[in-house]
Formats: structure tokens, C-alpha cells, sequence
């Protein structure tokens, strides 16, 4: 269990590749000790679902509009059948004002397509201080991958 006291392999990995595919035991625990691992060696940390994202990049660093759920009926003359428009900030906007590196834990990566998947690649590629971590699925022990080798893989 050498993996789990220091995880200094985990940083060293993700430091060098920025972004890993990750495949853990189904009954959790794991990731939470290497994030904990992480925040102590100086890492901001984000968990989130990949479910909902859209589109990856501009989810997580550009100002996008969404649309409200529809609630019923509604005046057609207000925004027609189309609903208001809301803006909202990136997700990870306010914790790249600070200095420190981030990483962002992505629960569910398996929904994702190969083309979100080269997406969220390239942007730990452009921007050096966002390291995400994707979970792939489960496995009996602990295993991860630079993501790339992932997407090639198939």
C-alpha cells in the first residue's frame, strides 16, 4: 500500500502529463486520499460530475449562456418557445485567481465522448495550472494513465 501513504507517483504523473485517466476501486476511498494527498503538497482541488457538462472548455473557463429548464406554460411574447438566456460564470474562474495549481476530479469520465475527451486533453495542454483527473471506471486496484494513451487505447 506504498501508493496510498505518500502518493507521490499520483503528483509526479499528473504533473508531467496534466491530465490522467484514472480507473479505482467502486467502493471510493481511493480518490479521496490522493486528493487529500494533493491539497497538502499545495493544490487547490474540485470535485465534480462529468455528467451535464456540454461543452467541456467552456463549461469550465469561458462566460456561456444556458437556458432554464422549461416550468410550463409561459408568455409567448416573452422570449418566444426559447426561454431567457442566463450567463454564467465559468467553474473554474474564481479558483484561477490564485497562484496555485489546480486540480479538477471529473466523477463519471466514462460518458464523455473521444472528442470532449481530446478537448479537456488540450486544455490541461494550454493551460499549465489545470490538472484534471478523470475517472474512467472501476477497477479492483488503482490504476491511471496519461489521458491521451487513454483515447488511443480505443
Amino acid at each position: 500500500m506504498p501508493l496510498l501513504l505518500s502518493g507521490q507517483k499520483f503528483r509526479t504523473d499528473l504533473e508531467s502529463f496534466g491530465c490522467l485517466a484514472i480507473l479505482s476501486p467502486l467502493e471510493g476511498g481511493a480518490e479521496t486520499r490522493l486528493l487529500r494527498r494533493l491539497r497538502a503538497s499545495g493544490y487547490q482541488t474540485q470535485i465534480t460530475s462529468a455528467r451535464g457538462l456540454g461543452d467541456p472548455v467552456v463549461f469550465l473557463t469561458q462566460l456561456h449562456g444556458i437556458r432554464p429548464p422549461h416550468l410550463g406554460h409561459q408568455n409567448v411574447g416573452r422570449n418566444g418557445a426559447l426561454g431567457e438566456v442566463q450567463q454564467v460564470i465559468p467553474q473554474l474562474n474564481e479558483l484561477l485567481v490564485e497562484d496555485k495549481p489546480l486540480v479538477l476530479w471529473l466523477l463519471e469520465g466514462q460518458v464523455l465522448s473521444k472528442s470532449e475527451l481530446l478537448a479537456i486533453n488540450n486544455l490541461c495542454q494550454k493551460e499549465p495550472r489545470i490538472k484534471i483527473v478523470i475517472e474512467m471506471g472501476g477497477a479492483r486496484s488503482i490504476k491511471w494513465q496519461p489521458l491521451n494513451e487513454f483515447i488511443n487505447r480505443d
